[in-house]
């Protein structure tokens, strides 16, 4: 494997975000045919030289190698193996939580320990904060991140807004279902419209629709109604909120994790069967 580097620049959105998928750490991300790396990676790293510390944004990924782009745009590829620890910090995932190289997205903020082998650098050690990931997940299910085949909506935002820790989330605004319901409640469909004409007013401003349940029924049962709460709600914003198309990121379901509440009552589970809106904006253009 041979490092990479291109020239040092702006990451854009498009190289950030990815085709609608679904939720959950089993997600492939999109084949980058440029990266290209040669030679077997070594099945154990006992005797490897240690290699740079790498810090920075997974900007693609392409089977068994991962490019990580540092902020002065300068992009290195590195293998990964079952060897590879993946490990993610706090919240989602818990303290120190071990993953698998699925949970590396396009997106995501990364420190890569790395050996020295024959074929370039192989990684020995991802970390990552699970409010990172988080916030990729949703973005992933979004918007291609592929570095081709963008949109035109996507292209007019890329002069406009920067890499993905130049967001803010600047409100929520949550909405509330009924058990194994996805159809709106009037103040639901009043909630949404006051806040799309909050957001209206913002240049650049996305939303990000995210849809969870709380407990009860299968987990395969509740991602696909997670799926439909989320869809419900966009559909409403598009059609009555007059909430334009090109500013608004597919919706993801996310089941039952991340609840608001206590799932073991029915005050916390009523608040857990819920879709956020969540307003993102360009820190470049925040409060201009």
């Amino acid at each position: 494997m041979n490092l990479v580097s291109v020239k040092p620049g702006t990451l854009i959105l498009g190289a950030l975000l990815a085709a609608a998928l679904p939720a959950g750490l089993s997600a492939r991300q999109p084949i980058d045919p440029t990266i290209v790396v040669t030679g077997e990676i070594p099945p154990a790293f006992a005797g490897l030289p240690a290699g740079p510390e790498l810090k920075g944004v997974i900007t693609a990924r392409n089977a068994d190698k991962l490019k990580v782009t540092a902020p002065d745009g300068t992009a290195t590829v590195v293998a990964v193996s079952n060897e590879t620890k993946v490990k993610a910090s706090g919240g989602l995932f818990g303290g120190g939580a071990k993953l698998t190289t699925e949970a590396l997205l396009n997106g995501l903020p990364v420190t890569v320990k790395t050996a020295q082998w024959s074929g370039g650098l192989v990684a020995t050690q991802i970390t990552f904060k699970s409010g990172d990931y988080k916030t990729a997940q949703m973005i992933r299910n979004g918007t291609d991140q592929r570095f081709s085949e963008q949109t035109a909506a996507t292209e007019a935002l890329r002069s406009r807004v920067g890499d993905i820790d130049n967001y803010n989330i600047k409100s929520t605004t949550n909405v509330f279902f009924d058990t194994g319901k996805s159809a709106l409640s009037q103040q639901g469909k009043t909630e949404l419209c006051q806040a799309a004409s909050q957001a209206e007013g913002t240049n650049n401003a996305l939303l990000l629709v995210v849809g969870y349940t709380d407990t009860v029924g299968s987990d395969e049962y509740n991602q696909t109604l997670s799926e439909k709460r989320a869809g419900a709600v966009i559909n409403y914003l598009q059609q009555a909120c007059h909430w334009k198309p090109w500013r608004m990121l597919t919706p993801t379901g996310m089941a039952k994790a991340d609840p608001l509440a206590d799932n073991n009552t029915a005050e916390g589970r009523a608040q857990n069967r819920r879709v956020s809106v969540n307003v993102l904006v360009s820190k470049a253009t925040d409060g201009l």
